[in-house]
């Protein structure tokens, strides 16, 4: 077996591509060494659902096969990754992060993962996940099957939101990238938490067919990874229209970097209270760097802010609305009991008593507010904030409590950018862009439904005159 050393372990899915072209390693020994390394520290972080080390070998075979053949199927042959353990394989334990379904198994394979063995793309293990990935709403990091996740850059932190297994993944070195889900936050939080890529696709992109369901008007999958490069050839390879998801867009999205407007002719918008208020005082500093950082590629900046709503109200009403009448039979059974987090077992249980009328008026405020934020994305191309104000929390705090004593700014700037966006089924890059207190802080682009184009050519230029993408967590212990 060929021999690795640690940069292997971080480097982009181009360069493992490049490298397994050129024969310095075949499909399998790249595939094993990445089992190895998965098996050995998952469990260190909480972060492995499953091992899928038997059928990720025989999908290395295939790659290698096809690869001395001369049968090229894209960047992605041969390269492992992780899938949340929402998405479904076919006859193997989907246990969707929670004690009650630790036996499922289901008889499909989500649509997502036979996109990605069809261009030989090699799924090495289904990663942890906070159970039914928050639906109810949860206090405690330790909201899993599988314990809290802790975070590869300081283990007494979170990893963050529902897709944590996928963030602590990708950060430890574990996979070259990884899938997650969003309903709100799930996989900004986790890629800004841990200091990795992140995208959120446009709601309907992305095929959910074979995924747990939580929202069904507000779910989407997308990668975790090491660059923006590299997600946009992920997307690439997700993306698409699929008749077994009724929420399916019908839209493919084509990476194609060589066409992007020149930074100097795009608009962004960005409220200077999310930088100098908002943010927590450590994380300040790198953040406004970020922002110059962006000036300096040629960005036209102009300030905004969204528009008066009670985003989080309707976006987590809707949430607890759909999210118990998607479980509603985990719920009347009474096994909704054996989940870990007290305070989810009541919100979801609440969430069945949530009447009609009050899902339906939240549902017209959602048409409005996606009316609005049209008009502020016909002004600007893009919208810039920080993705989370501050590092990862402290997996021994509950995450209701104030990160500050300090009263909130009288300016809400784009705080709510998180609802507002996923309400309105808008993508976002996140881009690690420094550090607070030794721990990763990141931006977020936000832009137009189907822009992923446009935010993946700023991710791309950002990243190519700064570093942070590129650095590691400092202790990583030996696999």
């Amino acid at each position: 077996m060929a021999a690795f050393d640690e940069n292997l372990f971080f480097a982009t899915i181009g360069e493992l591509n490049a490298r397994l072209l050129r024969r310095e390693f075949s499909a399998v020994e790249l595939a094993r060494a990445f089992l190895d390394r998965l098996e050995a520290l998952g469990p260190r972080y909480n972060a492995l659902a499953l091992s899928m080390r038997e059928t990720a070998l025989e999908q290395a075979r295939r790659a290698d096969d096809e690869i001395r053949r001369g049968r090229r199927r894209g960047p992605l042959q041969g390269i492992p990754y992780g899938a949340k353990d929402l998405l479904s394989v076919a006859g193997k334990p989907t246990a969707w992060g929670a004690r009650p379904y630790a036996r499922q198994t289901l008889p499909y394979t989500a649509t997502v993962l036979r996109k990605l063995e069809r261009v030989g793309a090699v799924l090495i293990g289904k990663l942890a996940m906070i159970e039914l990935a928050g639906g109810g709403g949860y206090r405690w990091a330790s909201a899993s099957m599988h314990g809290p996740c802790l975070n590869p850059w300081d283990t007494s932190r979170w990893a963050g939101g529902s897709s944590s297994g996928s963030g602590a993944a990708v950060a430890a070195g574990l996979v070259p990238f990884a899938l997650g889900s969003e309903t709100w936050g799930s996989i900004v939080t986790p890629a800004a938490y841990c200091g990795v890529t992140g995208l959120r696709p446009t709601y309907g992109l992305v095929s959910r067919y074979g995924a747990m369901a939580l929202s069904w008007t507000m779910d989407k999958i997308g990668p975790l990874a090491r660059s923006a490069e590299d997600c946009g050839l992920i997307l690439q390879v997700i993306s698409g229209g699929d008749s077994q998801d009724p929420g399916s867009a019908g839209k493919s999205f084509y990476y194609a970097p060589q066409y992007a407007r020149p930074l100097k002719e795009l608009r962004a918008g960005f409220a200077p209270a999310d930088f100098e208020e908002w943010a927590e005082p450590a994380a300040r500093p790198d953040f406004l760097k970020a922002l110059d950082t962006l000036r300096g590629l040629g960005l036209q900046f102009r300030q905004v802010r969204l528009p008066e709503f009670p985003y989080s109200a309707v976006a987590g009403l809707i949430i607890d609305a759909e999210g118990s009448a998607a479980f509603e039979d985990l719920i009347t059974s009474g096994r909704v009991n054996e989940l870990d987090d007290a305070r989810q077992i009541a919100g979801l249980r609440a969430g069945l008593e949530i009447a009609a009328k009050d899902y339906l008026r939240a549902m017209r405020i959602r048409r409005l507010i996606q009316q609005e934020l049209r008009k502020l994305l016909a002004d600007v191309d893009l919208l810039v904030s920080p993705a989370r104000f501050g590092p990862a929390s402290r997996i021994s705090e509950p995450l209701d409590r104030p990160r500050s004593q300090a009263s909130r700014p009288k300016d809400r700037g784009l705080s709510d950018l998180g609802a507002a966006g996923n309400l309105a089924g808008l993508p976002a890059l996140v881009l690690p862009c420094g550090f607070a207190g030794g721990l990763p802080v990141a931006i977020q682009l936000v832009g137009r439904p189907f822009s992923e184009n446009t935010l993946l050519a700023v991710g791309r230029e950002f990243q190519r005159v700064t570093d942070w993408h590129r650095r590691r967590p400092p202790a990583i212990p030996p696999a």
